[in-house]
């Protein structure tokens, strides 16, 4: 069986470990006492083995994660275990078992595995992994958008030439993040005394890729227009929501890695403390409570964003969250912060607008089921519309920016189920960004995409090109002109135990520090 999921590439598989389990199996026992013995003591030592070879998370990220999984409500909990089955995949364990108990009666089964699984260990001799898949079939199929050139990309000292063996991807990556560690977006001292006041609203929306928004055939929606600037090769660089957040308000410095998020930084690298410097007075918006695996919590210790949450008393709850907690309705919220902005006397502010209703295991109010998520998609693209057409007819001048945590993974694939982030992807972390200026003089043109590889210091780099508000008051505004030459930052996702990283074209992957393996596709 196991070598029917390799060929399918469900597996990262193991062959020594495997070799060796086998030459524990075969070894001559004396005593059927022992035989039984050794069959006991093998049947968790061989489910341990066939839990490692599978790209489920280890037992480290398991025991990580109890305390998250444990405020999952039970009807998501149900959800989450059906999907775990892949009742194709128990047909054809099934059928091999037939196949198996059929053949061996004239074949002896044991000695075909020895030598195939002996070939396996001799090839893989020749690299870090190994895959029975044919080489055209390992590539990644194209994108919903196309993907980030990151050689092109790649800072001094990082270029993809050499062959992607185990060593030289790890130096990539330690060279990829020591070169982030020199980078700082510059942002002035003091502001102009020509200055325009404007509001900075950052809308940080859960579960939203690329990959999603194709799968739901949402492209075509009219929220997509509203943009002057849509950053189509975006990487968000992580698949969960606490570490997304955080990236976001350290976006002011090069990307870090994962381990680094909850280590003191630079005060420079607080997008929003440099905006405070400024006067933008700061401002947090939730659709929930926040309380969920301490997100607000992060956002407080290591995104320094200090400022209290707004009041969501009095909003309605629009639908039920994974963990049993409501989402409120966004467009009352919204409306709230633009009611709240129109009676401020605070004449510049930076707002960060967390939600969640796209998140996997939202669920219709009064039901158990988690809801479809493009009809949830739809009602909040339509929402953020609405919004946008509103702001427009407001007079007011504000810098919007879409900017997704990560995607929902609908689809799934060969190494996760739908809706599991425990590996940042490239489908999930490769999101859309859109940036829109309410209120410019200068007439809006078709949304200008951004094709080039980019990342969190990127938003950076433009809000801070635009702190002095000229862009509002001039006529004629160049948007390519005011997105050109932004930090680019190749394509390296990263969670706790896992490290995705596009190299030479193509996906890699290494797990709780282990070897490099091509992303199985």
């Amino acid at each position: 069986m196991k070598f029917a999921l390799l060929w399918f590439g469900y597996l990262n598989f193991h062959a020594l470990n495997n070799l060796v389990f086998l030459a524990w199996l075969l070894m001559p026992l004396p005593s059927p006492k022992l035989h039984r013995l050794r069959h006991w003591i093998s049947i968790p030592i061989g489910l341990a083995l066939f839990w490692h070879d599978t790209w489920l998370p280890g037992l480290q990220t398991l025991l990580s994660q109890g305390g998250q999984l444990a405020g999952f409500s039970a009807d998501y909990l149900l959800d989450l275990a059906t999907r775990f089955i892949n009742w194709q995949m128990v047909g054809g364990a099934f059928v091999l078992l037939i196949l198996y108990l059929f053949i061996a009666q004239w074949l002896r089964v044991t000695v075909v595995v020895s030598l195939l699984l002996v070939w396996i260990n001799v090839v893989n001799l020749a690299g870090p992994s190994f895959t029975l898949l044919p080489a055209e079939e390992a590539t990644p199929p194209v994108a919903a958008h196309p993907a980030p050139d990151t050689q092109k990309s790649a800072p001094q000292g990082m270029e993809e030439t050499r062959p992607p063996t185990s060593a030289n991807l790890t130096a990539h990556l330690n060279a990829f993040y020591a070169s982030e560690k020199q980078r700082m977006t510059p942002f002035p001292d003091t502001l102009p005394t020509d200055s325009a006041p404007f509001d900075i609203l950052v809308i940080n929306i859960c579960s939203l890729a690329w990959s999603d928004i194709a799968f739901a055939k949402l492209r075509d929606h009219p929220l997509w227009q509203h943009f002057d600037v849509v950053l189509d090769n975006y990487n968000a660089a992580t698949g969960y929501s606490g570490p997304a957040g955080i990236r976001l308000l350290r976006a002011s410095c090069g990307q870090s890695s994962h381990s680094d998020l909850y280590q003191p930084v630079d005060e420079r690298c607080y997008l929003f403390d440099n905006l405070a410097k400024l006067g933008f007075k700061q401002q947090l918006m939730l659709d929930h409570p926040g309380v969920f695996g301490g997100y607000l919590q992060e956002l407080r210790d290591d995104g320094n964003l200090r400022a209290p949450l707004m009041s969501q008393a009095g909003l309605k709850p629009e639908l039920t969250s994974f963990d049993g907690e409501p989402v409120f309705n966004d467009a009352q919220l919204m409306q709230r912060w633009l009611d709240d902005r129109q009676k401020s006397s605070d004449a510049r502010s930076a707002t960060f607008y967390n939600l969640i209703p796209l998140h996997d295991g939202t669920r219709e109010l009064g039901s158990s089921k988690t809801a479809p998520w493009q009809p949830r998609a739809k009602l909040l693209f339509d929402q953020l519309d609405a919004f946008l057409t509103r702001l427009d007819k407001s007079g007011r001048r504000v810098m919007v920016l879409v900017v997704p945590e990560h995607g929902a993974a609908l689809e799934g694939d060969r190494m996760q189920m739908s809706g599991l982030r425990d590996i940042p992807s490239p489908s999930i972390t490769h999101v859309p960004v859109g940036i829109k200026f309410v209120g410019m003089k200068a007439p809006h043109q078709p949304p200008l995409n951004v094709s080039t590889p980019t990342s969190l210091l990127a938003l950076s780099e433009l809000i801070s090109r635009v702190v002095d508000g000229q862009v509002f008051n001039t006529a004629n505004v160049s948007m390519g002109t005011l997105t050109a030459n932004l930090p680019q930052t190749p394509v390296i996702s990263e969670n706790d135990n896992a490290v995705v990283m596009m190299y030479q074209g193509k996906p890699w992957i290494r797990l709780n520090g282990g070897d490099w393996v091509p992303y199985p596709q």
